[in-house]
């Protein structure tokens, strides 16, 4: 990753509303982050954290309505993503930025070929001819190492395997050599052999290819093994932000070390119970005004229930939002 490079992505503010029957739901508050060339950015946090909202927003994924997208901006090759009409982000999705979904048995059409399925981006934003298309279909399914390239490409998606099928989409999403790739936990729906298999082909794809990478896991001990920086979600936003083993050996917000303190241990003889993150992650009725981890939290002080912590630095490329201090057990912004 090149030091000073300009960032490839870079979000500010961004903020996502799903309005329904019962009211507005605040999927998504004041994000911003930034993505370098050739970078593997983690994005890490429980289920409903908002991590796939937030990457689903970048690139014009969600259904309007109900979501919308109520402030904020996504700046792309100098242009901004969220005042882009459809047309535009339909020839940026699949071509410069590409997307991993997180379930390969449902995310691939099952009445079209995995030839067809790969071909089409290539044919719509490279302007391929049909034979080109295929040749480098075949290339692809190779990349991506899946053997027998050229007579699998009449096979459906049920005639692969759940590793295979997930291959296939890495496949697809790399078809147009994008310069940002978002992989929305794309290991999460397959056994741990075939996990470790995937996690190595994008590992070697990205030494190959050069681009950066958004990963989106609630696996801890994965990105341990191939981030190069780490984004902590919570409650919608971002309240931990840091170089993966400063995040690992240095944990500012509660909320990290309780995520880090339920990842399972195999160290010594003895069987240690899984520890737990009691309460329930809040109800998002409404942008947080106060801390949202705050009655989950074992360190909450008065403050926190009367403000929202602002991310501040606490070291090089650290940044948290949170106002107890671990240091001194006490107050750090007040």
């Amino acid at each position: 990753m090149p030091d000073g490079a300009a960032p490839v992505l870079d979000v500010k503010g961004l903020e996502t509303v799903f309005k329904t029957r019962s009211g507005d739901v605040h999927a998504v508050n004041s994000v911003s982050f930034d993505l370098r060339p050739g970078e593997l950015l983690g994005v890490v946090g429980e289920s409903g954290s908002g991590k796939s909202v937030t990457m689903m927003s970048l690139i014009g994924l969600l259904p309007s309505p109900p979501a919308e997208i109520r402030n904020g901006q996504v700046l792309f090759d100098g242009q901004d993503l969220l005042q882009c009409d459809e047309d535009r982000l339909r020839a940026i999705r699949g071509a410069r930025i590409g997307f991993i979904f997180q379930d390969p048995m449902t995310s691939l059409n099952p009445v079209f070929t995995v030839g067809f399925q790969i071909m089409e981006p290539l044919r719509k934003h490279l302007g391929m001819s049909k034979r080109a298309a295929r040749q480098r279909a075949v290339e692809l399914l190779e990349l991506v190492g899946i053997p027998d390239a050229a007579p699998r490409l009449r096979d459906f998606p049920h005639q692969f395997s759940g590793g295979m099928r997930q291959r296939v989409m890495i496949a697809i999403a790399l078809a147009c050599d994008p310069q940002v790739l978002i992989a929305d936990e794309p290991t999460t729906a397959l056994d741990v052999t075939i996990q470790a298999q995937i996690i190595e082909l994008v590992k070697e794809l990205r030494r190959k290819l050069g681009m950066a990478i958004v990963w989106i896991t609630h696996d801890l001990g994965v990105i341990a093994g191939i981030a190069d920086r780490v984004m902590v979600m919570y409650g919608g936003q971002v309240v931990e932000q840091a170089p993966v083993r400063e995040l690992f050996s240095n944990p500012q917000h509660p909320y990290t070390r309780a995520l880090l303190q339920t990842v399972p241990s195999v160290r010594g003889k003895r069987a240690e119970r899984l520890r737990v993150i009691e309460g329930q992650p809040p109800i998002l009725g409404a942008a947080p005004a106060a801390c949202p981890f705050r009655a989950r939290c074992a360190h909450a002080l008065d403050i926190c229930a009367r403000e929202n912590p602002r991310r501040e630095p606490v070291g090089a490329g650290h940044d948290v939002a949170c106002f107890w201090d671990p240091a001194s057990g006490g107050a750090r912004h007040v």
